[in-house]
């Protein structure tokens, strides 16, 4: 089937390039990108039309040209439905402005979907692609993920994150239900179940790098609604509390023997109290 990839970029002028490189480089022979521009301020929108240029002379297979949307800021969950929405492909992947592709990934990621093994699909072949930066490391740390990957427990034989999803199936529960940071999980909670877990389709993402990524990211990260209402509220806010949160960045810098850590832990931690605090009083969890 013809494969849909569709990109949420919100402010990733520096990023999207490289993204739309290695996915011009892809074996998959039929596939279309779909970008949708989520109202950045930066130059993210002229990249795109750049890269389109010169993208089919890069491809090994022939591409369809790429699809430019725009959108007020709304959040990667509505740019994702708005991008399904103009999709052609039966399938649909999701990717995002900080990723990078082996030539593999499409075809390996929708393999099983083609052949009538599963409706949707993941991969948790997923490694960081700037380990050597310190707060990228110290980001690693903090989620508990495997050395140079981007999960805690890679053989998993399901995921709640869909990377490939027949569009039928999207259609059918009206895709994403866009809120913020839990955009991603919505799918699997519509539909009923989980994607499968597809080995090979390897794939790079990229960590908050500085400090000012870190408290941006982990400001989004808090934007969200928790288990058991106000109550999770006030336990999260709890836990990112700066008291709790010198005790744990100075016990995690320690056992990890990094000492980096403890200013990390600190911004991070800041960053997700006041996205707690933002998504309480406004109800907006855009990025």
């Amino acid at each position: 089937m013809k494969v849909s990839v569709i990109i949420p970029v919100y402010n990733e002028e520096d990023l999207i390039v490289d993204c739309l490189e290695s996915l011009g480089k892809q074996t998959y022979g039929d596939f279309e990108i779909i970008v949708v521009d989520d109202g950045s301020t930066d130059n993210s929108k002229t990249r795109v039309k750049n890269i389109a240029k010169t993208l089919n002379s890069i491809s090994t297979k022939q591409l369809s040209p790429i699809i430019l949307l725009k959108q007020n800021h709304l959040g990667p969950g509505a740019a994702r439905n708005l991008g399904a929405k103009k999709a052609s492909g039966g399938i649909l992947v999701f990717v995002d402005a900080d990723m990078t592709f082996d030539k593999d990934f499409i075809k390996k990621l929708v393999k099983p979907i083609n052949d009538g093994q599963t409706k949707g699909t993941t991969s948790h072949d997923e490694f960081v692609s700037n380990l050597d930066q310190v707060w990228s490391k110290c980001w690693g740390i903090n989620e508990g993920w495997e050395e140079r990957r981007r999960h805690k427990n890679i053989n998993e034989k399901e995921d709640k994150v869909f990377r490939a999803l027949l569009k039928e199936q999207f259609d059918r529960v009206e895709g994403f239900t866009p809120g913020g940071y839990t955009d991603d999980y919505s799918l699997a909670e519509k539909l009923g179940y989980k994607a499968k877990v597809v080995p090979g389709a390897k794939f790079n993402h990229k960590n908050p790098e500085s400090l000012a990524e870190i408290y941006k990211q982990s400001k989004w990260v808090g934007k969200r609604s928790y288990k058991l209402g106000g109550a999770g509220t006030l336990l999260a806010l709890l836990r990112a509390s700066f008291p709790v949160s010198i005790v744990l960045a100075l016990y995690k810098s320690i056992i990890n023997r990094k000492l980096n850590f403890f200013v990390f832990k600190i911004v991070y931690d800041f960053g997700v109290f006041v996205g707690i605090l933002q998504y309480t009083f406004t109800g907006k969890g855009t990025k």
